[in-house]
C-alpha cells in the first residue's frame, strides 16, 4: 500500500500548495511563479486522478475483469503524462509571449517563494520515490519536474535579483518545459505499446522459441503470443507439439523455462504430432524459417 500513500501525500503537499504558489504569482508579478501555480495544480489533479486508479488497479480479478485491474494503474500514467505533455506545451508558450512582453517582477518575492517550494516539491518527490507501478513513476516524473523547476525558478530569480535581466524568468520556463516534454514522451510510447499488446521490451521469440524446442520431447512450437499487463508482469500462451505421454513433466518444463525469460503466467496448448492446428490461419510470421502457409 506504499504507492498509494506515497501518492496520496503527493496530492495534499501539491494541491495546498498550488494555492498558495497562485497568490506568490500575484504579489510578485512572476510569469513563471503563475505558470507553475496552474501547472502545480493540473498536476495534483492528475495525481488525484492517478491515486483513484492506482486503488481501483489493486483489485483481484473477477468475472468482468478476468486478468484483474492491473491496467488501471497504466491508465492513470497514462492521464498524467497527457496532462505533463500539454503542460509543458502551455509553459513554452507562455515564456514565449513573455520574451516578446517584459514586465517588471518584484525579485526578492521570488526568491522566498522559490525557496519554499523547492523545500516542499522536493518532499513530494521523496515520498513518490518508491513504487514499481508506471503510474508511480509518472507521477514521480511529475514531483521531479516541480522540483527542478523551482530550483531554476531559485536560481533564476537570484540572477534576476543581481542582473536586472526579466528575459531570464521566460528562458527558464521554456528550458524546463523542453526537457520535461522529451521526458514525458519516452514514457507515454512505451504506456501506448502496452495498449497496444506490443511484444514486451526485451522478449525476442526467435530465442524463447529456440530454447523451448530443446526440451526433450517438444516436437514444435507455435502461437507464441506475450503480453505485458503493467510493464512488469509479462503472460504468455502457446501451442506445444509432443508426442509424449507425460505432459505434466513437459509442461512442467516449459513454464520453468519461460520464468527465466521473465514471463510469470504460460498457458500452454499441447497437441499431437498427428493433429493439424486448426488455427494455422493466424500464427505468426515470426521469420522466414517458420514461414508457415495458409490452408
Amino acid at each position: 500500500m506504499k504507492t498509494e500513500r506515497n501518492i496520496l501525500v503527493a496530492f495534499i503537499l501539491n494541491i495546498s500548495f498550488s494555492l498558495f504558489e497562485l497568490i506568490g504569482g500575484f504579489f510578485t508579478n512572476s510569469i513563471s511563479i503563475i505558470s507553475d501555480a496552474i501547472h502545480d495544480f493540473a498536476d495534483a489533479l492528475s495525481i488525484g486522478i492517478s491515486l483513484i486508479l492506482e486503488k481501483i488497479s489493486k483489485r483481484k480479478p473477477d468475472e468482468k475483469y478476468t486478468y484483474g485491474y492491473i491496467r488501471y494503474s497504466v491508465l492513470g500514467a497514462l492521464i498524467t503524462t497527457v496532462i505533463l505533455t500539454v503542460g509543458s506545451i502551455f509553459v513554452i508558450i507562455g515564456g514565449i509571449k513573455r520574451i516578446l512582453n517584459p514586465v517588471t517582477i518584484n525579485y526578492n518575492g521570488m526568491i522566498i517563494f522559490a525557496i519554499f517550494g523547492v523545500i516542499i516539491n522536493f518532499l513530494a518527490a521523496y515520498f513518490t520515490k518508491e513504487g514499481n507501478s508506471i503510474n508511480q513513476k509518472a507521477v514521480n516524473l511529475h514531483m521531479l519536474e516541480d522540483v527542478l523547476g523551482w530550483v531554476v525558478v531559485l536560481i533564476g530569480s537570484i540572477l534576476m535579483k543581481f542582473t536586472n535581466i526579466s528575459l531570464i524568468d521566460s528562458i527558464m520556463s521554456i528550458a524546463i518545459a523542453i526537457f520535461i516534454f522529451v521526458n514525458a514522451f519516452k514514457n507515454l510510447k512505451n504506456i501506448l505499446f502496452l495498449f497496444l499488446e506490443k511484444t514486451p521490451i526485451g522478449i525476442d521469440l526467435n530465442e524463447i522459441k529456440k530454447h523451448l524446442l530443446k526440451i526433450a520431447g517438444v516436437i514444435d512450437v507455435h502461437h507464441i503470443h506475450v503480453w505485458s499487463m503493467d510493464g512488469f508482469s509479462n503472460y504468455s500462451t502457446m501451442h506445444v507439439v509432443t508426442d509424449k505421454q507425460n505432459i505434466n513433466k513437459i509442461k512442467h518444463e516449459i513454464k520453468e523455462e519461460m520464468k527465466e525469460f521473465n514471463i510469470c503466467h504460460t498457458t500452454i496448448e499441447i497437441e499431437n504430432k498427428n493433429d493439424l492446428c486448426d488455427e494455422r490461419n493466424c500464427e505468426i510470421k515470426v521469420s522466414p524459417s517458420s514461414h508457415h502457409h495458409h490452408h
